[in-house]
């Protein structure tokens, strides 16, 4: 029997109902996804994954039942996960009501107004493939530029170590940087927010009524610039989506200069996931503050 025979057998069982039909769907870059239809009439959405670390879909249905709880923007649920699989709910698509991106902006600032105890999250999850670093063992989850810079950027540039991307001018300019983190994060201190935390243009869709939906979390409460900046970092968003954004949760003073800090630990990841092509862009962020 192969995986995926394996695989339906057991979805079958745990949701006490036969699969019908099983179609192919495009736009995965790290799993195989799929459109399954039971006999009832329900549809799901499987993604199935030979390679991934035994947790990594488990983490993906904690953090989309995570966002779920902020009840503030469209999320799928989580149905069943394994090993290899995930289940959850499937949303059609559809196109993109006039008020979108105005909606969305509102939606996204609801759910960072949904706030937790301390940096982090209950456990470690992903970020793409590469590991995202949630759990201290310290203070560090009470302080935001110690959790950031810790547990994103070091964290990064150990990855970067590791792979060979670390060259001696990498090393030099973060050095630098580290130096002046707690200068470049000062400001207005804030609660923790939930966050999506990898928020690029393809992990967001229209649902079939028009309205937005967030998918592919890396999800852990930190500072709401991160994710904003996230958004940013290839190409951005339309003009309405920031500007109903700060309608409803005003940004402060400052944001705009610690804007690339925040896009620095993505493109440090992207830097590990795909390679050098992203060197010099991570050159170029820290050398903005150094």
């Amino acid at each position: 029997m192969s995986l995926k025979d394996r695989i339906n057998k057991d979805i079958e069982e745990r949701l006490d109902s036969a699969i019908k039909d099983t179609k192919n769907l495009s736009g995965g870059c790290i799993s195989n996804a799929y459109q399954i239809i039971m006999e009832s009439g329900k549809k799901f959405l499987l993604k199935i994954n030979n390679d991934s670390p035994a947790d990594m879909f488990r983490a993906e249905a904690h953090g989309l039942n995570e966002l779920q709880k902020a009840d503030a923007i469209r999320v799928p649920g989580a149905k069943i996960f394994s090993k290899n699989y995930i289940v959850t709910e499937f949303i059609e698509s559809g196109t993109k009501s006039d008020s979108f991106f105005s909606d969305f902006g509102k939606q996204f600032a609801d759910l960072h107004k949904y706030k937790g105890a301390a940096f982090g999250f209950y456990e470690d999850n992903y970020i793409g493939s590469n590991p995202q670093k949630n759990l201290t063992d310290n203070d560090e989850n009470k302080d935001w530029t110690e959790f950031y810079f810790h547990k994103r950027l070091l964290f990064q540039l150990l990855l970067c170590e590791k792979n060979g991307y670390a060259t001696e001018e990498l090393r030099k300019y973060f050095g630098l940087l580290e130096n002046k983190i707690s200068d470049i994060l000062k400001g207005p201190e804030e609660e923790p927010s939930l966050l999506h935390g990898d928020l690029w243009s393809g992990n967001y869709m229209v649902d079939d009524e028009g309205n937005p939906c967030i998918i592919d979390p890396a999800v852990y409460y930190g500072h709401r610039e991160a994710d904003l900046g996230m958004t940013k970092l290839f190409g951005g968003y339309p003009d309405e989506f920031y500007r109903s954004y700060n309608e409803n949760y005003p940004l402060k003073e400052g944001w705009e200069y610690r804007e690339n800090i925040y896009k620095l630990y993505h493109v440090l990841n992207h830097l590990n996931l795909f390679g050098r092509g992203y060197y010099s862009q991570a050159l170029s962020l820290i050398k903005y503050y150094v």
